[in-house]
Formats: structure tokens, C-alpha cells, sequence
């Protein structure tokens, strides 16, 4: 009879932290809509109630949820841990003297649920690792001499991403959110832009940020990162979110901080998705040289000058 063994899943020694942003809930004002351009993005869209899955295709695990709202705005976000260690991050919310709260109506919940420095609420949940075990794969596939490297345009395949990659979000303190998340969750600094920005990473290995902060007068969603593994993926998927009117957004370039490729598109109000691929990776057994750098030499390597109002917080001024 074969043996079917399993793959160890990396894990820092001896250290509390969460493994992986598990999922966010996302209100937005109109359901319809939001299915619509996260559909047009390439994930598999599904109705469930009064709220609507994001999924990626052939694959069960539900990476963010849109529920109804008045305004667009962060309703949840939930950050997955490995089981044994749920009773340690209860103790460490009960020493910290953070309240425990009951999960929102009619929702069920293994894990526990707080709110943050500003307010969002947050849950832990004991939950599969979700953020990568290892550094994604990324194709720049080439042809030998006599062959034709580029599909017609109509032929282009259709962008479907992998995985939720990360998270950034708005936040009036930066300097704050660095304090909670890495005390609480248990997440490390990769690096930072003074008071404006910060990455910060999962200590039993993930992708040079699966969370990051940047300064605003008040919370909100800046973006969510999808990986699609190919510079020529995320050229495609900018040309397939063009073609159904989704054409506002900033791309395609190279960060500095995570080296990641990128294009972002703009949603219906005024937050993006991010189409990504080969971002650096942090190996649980790893430390990162963290670093804090000026502005004008660590945003991107080369692209489009961004949007004025690329950095604008539209929900501060709903």
C-alpha cells in the first residue's frame, strides 16, 4: 500500500504569531457590483445569502466575503493560527487587557474576535495555512528562435489569480498598527517608509508583507494583492479588467519594498485590486534585514508615475 505523506507545513520554533491573513469582509454598497468587478478580475465569484464569496478557481477556500453596507469599508478581517495555538493568543489578549467579544449575529466562529488600534473588528481562528510555504512560483517563459512567442489578443488566456497575496490598509497611526499587530498577532516589520508605510510579515513564512499600513486621518482599505505568478499575467489582467470599463488604476512597474510586479485596478470606490507576481519571501527559519527608507528611492523601480489621488483615502471622505 503507497504511504501518503504530507507536506510539513514551516512553523517558527517556540514563537506565537498567526500564519496567514485568513479572509476579509468587505461592505460595500452595492453587491451587484462588487461581484461584477471581482468576477472581471478572474476569481470565482459565489452568492451564499446575503453575501457574496470570493474564491479562486478550483480552490475551496473562501479568501474574502462582500456583505451589504451603506458605504465601502473594512466590515472584518480574520487571521488564521495554527490549533495549539488559539488558548496562547487568548492568554495573550487577556494579559494585554484587550476584550473579548462574541462573534457578529449569525455567524459561527471556532476562534476569537476583538477589535484593533482603530477599531476594526478582528478575528483569530484556528485555520489551514493559507500564506505560502515557500517562495511562489513565477514563469517568464520564452521561445526558441523560429517560433512565435505571443498569442493573438483574442486568444489571450483569461486571468485567473492563485491567492489572496496581501492586504494594505489605511490607518491615522502607523506606528501604532506596527505595535498591535506585531504584539498581538505576532507579526514582524519587513520594512517601512518612516511614518507613511509599513510591511509587515507572518513569522512561520509568507511573502515579504501579508499586511501592510499606510498613513491616512482614518481607517479604510487601500488595496487587496492577488498573485498571479507572470509579468504577462498581470498584463493580461490588466487588459481584461479594460475591456468590461475597469480602466482607472496605476501599472504595470516594479516595487522596491517586496520587488513585486504589479498592476492595480481601481474598484467602483476608490480602493484597488492588485494584480502581483514574484514578491520576496521569508522562510519561516528566516529573519528579515528590516530597513526604513526615504520615499523618492523605495516605491517603485520603474512604471508609470501613479495616480495624484493613488494614495487617497475615499473612505475618510464618504
Amino acid at each position: 500500500m503507497t504511504e501518503i505523506r504530507k507536506i510539513a507545513v514551516p512553523r517558527r520554533a517556540g514563537e506565537l504569531g498567526i500564519h496567514s491573513v485568513d479572509h476579509f469582509s468587505l461592505a460595500v454598497p452595492d453587491l451587484v457590483e462588487g461581484a461584477k468587478f471581482y468576477a472581471a478580475l478572474g476569481l470565482d465569484v459565489k452568492a451564499d445569502g446575503n453575501s457574496v464569496g470570493l474564491y479562486t478557481h478550483g480552490n475551496a477556500h473562501c479568501w474574502g466575503r462582500l456583505v451589504e453596507g451603506p458605504k465601502k469599508q473594512i466590515a472584518h478581517l480574520s487571521f488564521g493560527v495554527f490549533e495549539d495555538d488559539l488558548p496562547r493568543f487568548k492568554a495573550r489578549l487577556d494579559q494585554l487587557g484587550i476584550k473579548q467579544l462574541d462573534p457578529p449575529a449569525g455567524r459561527e466562529s471556532n476562534g476569537i474576535w476583538f477589535r484593533d488600534n482603530d477599531n476594526k473588528l478582528v478575528e483569530i481562528r484556528v485555520a489551514e495555512k493559507t500564506s505560502p510555504n515557500a517562495k511562489s512560483s513565477f514563469d517568464m517563459v520564452s521561445v526558441p528562435a523560429g517560433e512565435r512567442g505571443a498569442p493573438q489578443r483574442s486568444k489571450a488566456p483569461f486571468v485567473k489569480p492563485k491567492r489572496l497575496a496581501h492586504m494594505l490598509i489605511f490607518t491615522p497611526d502607523v506606528d501604532k498598527s506596527i505595535a498591535f499587530y506585531s504584539r498581538v498577532m505576532g507579526l514582524r516589520l519587513a520594512d517601512r517608509v518612516g511614518d507613511m508605510i509599513a510591511f509587515m510579515y507572518a513569522i512561520h513564512g509568507s511573502d515579504h508583507h501579508a499586511m501592510a499600513f499606510c498613513k491616512s486621518e482614518a481607517p479604510g482599505l487601500h488595496h487587496t494583492s492577488w498573485d498571479v505568478g507572470s509579468v504577462n499575467a498581470i498584463g493580461h489582467g490588466a487588459m481584461q479588467m479594460a475591456s468590461v470599463g475597469y480602466t482607472k488604476g496605476w501599472g504595470a512597474g516594479r516595487h522596491v519594498l517586496g520587488s513585486n510586479y504589479f498592476h492595480y485596478v481601481r474598484d467602483p470606490w476608490g480602493s484597488y485590486a492588485e494584480y502581483t507576481a514574484d514578491i520576496d519571501y521569508i522562510g519561516a527559519d528566516q529573519d528579515w534585514d528590516t530597513g526604513d527608507y526615504p520615499a523618492e528611492d523605495s516605491f517603485y523601480v520603474w512604471g508609470p508615475e501613479p495616480p495624484k489621488d493613488f494614495a487617497v483615502n475615499f473612505e475618510a471622505k464618504a
